[in-house]
């Protein structure tokens, strides 16, 4: 079992920046791929980034590439994202979530069914 909470939400004005923490409790963390998905007020809850279980590969949604950067530490179970250039559309709740199934390269990382495990999520609100 694997326990996820999220952190670093907040509000920001039109490009600004927030870093949101995910640490995480229980099995080994570097077993599973991490990755950060986001709902917003009446919309389906969406993919933003993903990180291999080495922290080596990275994947982003076209709407963040470019301005969202994930990381993770292992040593620390915590997996990161930092972003940059922030708009209103990126306003909605970001959850943490963590995939033992996943491989780190041609996995189906986008899909939510392939995620176990999920963070009780974070506000992110960014004004205009």
């Amino acid at each position: 079992q694997v326990q996820l909470v999220e952190s670093g939400g907040g509000l920001v004005q039109a490009g600004g920046s927030l870093r949101l923490s995910c640490a995480a409790s229980g099995r080994t963390f570097s077993s599973y791929v991490k990755g950060w998905f986001r709902q917003a007020p009446g919309k389906e809850r969406e993919f933003v980034s993903a990180i291999s279980r080495s922290g080596l590969r990275s994947y982003y949604a076209d709407s963040v590439t470019g301005r969202f950067t994930i990381s993770r530490d292992n040593a620390k179970n915590t997996v990161y994202l930092q972003m940059n250039s922030l708009k209103p559309e990126d306003t909605a709740v970001y959850f943490c979530a963590a995939s033992s199934s996943l491989a780190d390269v041609g996995g189906s990382y986008r899909q939510r069914s392939n995620y176990d495990y999920w963070g009780q999520g974070t506000q992110v609100t960014v004004s205009s």
